[in-house]
């Protein structure tokens, strides 16, 4: 199982996460290109961490959107957001080049991430941004989402991801942030709820009712309370449930 964080989302002097810390843990890094976070010496940086523990690097591409975080929601032309995606993908792959290494995958981050689940448009700006730039990308998002069915029909693989530290609702998609539930920040539920998606394939949501969860990657948020410590027990226990943590690239 991957395990994959939400990296380099600082900017400036203002940092978000303990990369250092979550990078000794992740398998994969999703590392912002500058959009919604981060910056040239932040991408640098995590680059180079991340290249030297082996650790899968993937660009973490979102809206034009620094003061919101990339959570509030743009309406966009085709081609302005994959000609966008497609500058955060280059850009990355830059600083990956300095370091022996390239972006592995692609996934979107925030409000891009929720709109491209269920918006034709830009799910369709996404894909074409992938096989504009490299066909053999994966795209690493929610299962059943429009995004995964469009990648799918256009040939790309497509790489399931669960959110063990955000709550679920009954049909599967996210608990909005704003709403009660949204946030898992006990680390002990945290792992339970890792270990459950790993070997059960199925995670409870926040009306106790026992969903489908068919994931081939694990998302915890750098910036959530307790993340590090969060992500430390999540790793230990997989492995005491015989999981092993690998990129899934």
């Amino acid at each position: 199982m991957d395990l994959n964080a939400d990296l380099g989302e600082g900017f400036g002097i203002w940092r978000l996460g303990d990369d250092a810390a979550l990078l000794d843990l992740v398998t994969s890094a999703n590392v912002a290109c500058g959009f919604h976070g981060g910056d040239p010496s932040t991408m640098r940086r995590v680059c180079a961490a991340a290249a030297e523990r082996g650790v899968a690097v993937g660009a973490q591409v979102g809206y034009r959107d620094l003061a919101g975080f990339g959570r509030r929601h743009i309406e966009y032309a085709f081609t302005d957001l994959r000609d966008e995606v497609t500058y955060q993908l280059g850009a990355l792959d830059a600083f990956c080049r300095l370091f022996h290494t390239r972006v592995r995958y692609l996934k979107p981050h925030g409000a891009l991430y929720h709109a491209a689940a269920v918006d034709e448009s830009q799910a369709a700006a996404l894909v074409a941004a992938v096989n504009g730039y490299d066909h053999e990308l994966p795209i690493l998002c929610a299962p059943g989402s429009v995004l995964a069915q469009l990648a799918a029909g256009a040939g790309l693989r497509v790489v399931a991801e669960g959110f063990a530290d955000r709550g679920y609702l009954p049909n599967g998609s996210l608990v909005p942030r704003t709403a009660l539930g949204a946030l898992i920040t006990d680390p002990d539920e945290v792992a339970s709820r890792a270990v459950r998606m790993a070997t059960e394939h199925t995670v409870v949501a926040v009306d106790g009712t026992e969903i489908p969860c068919h994931v081939a990657s694990i998302c915890l948020h750098g910036d959530t309370p307790g993340a590090v410590a969060a992500a430390a027990l999540v790793r230990a226990a997989l492995i005491d449930a015989g999981v092993t943590p690998q990129p899934f690239v």
